[in-house]
C-alpha cells in the first residue's frame, strides 16, 4: 500500500499510522485462496459486502430448511393428534359417538396458510 493515495485524506497512505488501515484474514468470497493482508478499510468494503451478502444468504437457506421442517414435524403431530382424538372418541365407551375430527382439523391448517 506504500506510495497510495488515501481514499479519505487524498495524501499519501499514512499506513500502520491510520487507523482505517487494517488486517484482514480469511478466504477471498471470490477466489475462495486464502488471505491475511494489510489495507485500507474503504478499499476492503466492497469485499467484505459481497462476504457478508454470502452469509446472509446462506442463514437464509438455513432458516428456511429449519422452517420446513418445523412445518413437517407439525403436520405430523396434528396427524398423530387426530388419530388419538378419533380413537378416544369412538372407543372411549361413548354410545354412539363416532365423530371423526379430521375436518376440523384440515379446516385449521388451511386457516394457518
Amino acid at each position: 500500500m506504500a506510495g497510495k493515495k488515501c481514499p479519505l485524506l487524498k495524501a499519501r497512505c499514512l499506513e500502520h499510522g491510520c487507523r482505517w488501515y487494517i488486517q484482514v484474514q480469511g478466504k477471498n468470497p471470490q477466489t475462495g485462496q486464502d488471505l491475511s493482508e494489510w489495507g485500507c478499510a474503504v478499499e476492503w468494503l466492497p469485499v467484505l459486502l459481497i462476504e457478508n451478502s454470502q452469509q446472509q444468504r446462506q442463514t437464509g437457506a438455513a432458516v428456511e430448511s429449519l422452517r420446513n421442517e418445523n412445518v413437517k414435524s407439525a403436520r405430523h403431530l396434528a396427524a398423530a393428534l387426530v388419530e388419538v382424538a378419533n380413537a378416544a372418541i369412538t372407543g372411549a365407551g361413548l354410545p354412539g359417538a363416532t365423530k371423526d375430527v379430521t375436518p376440523q382439523v384440515g379446516a385449521l391448517e388451511h386457516k394457518e396458510h
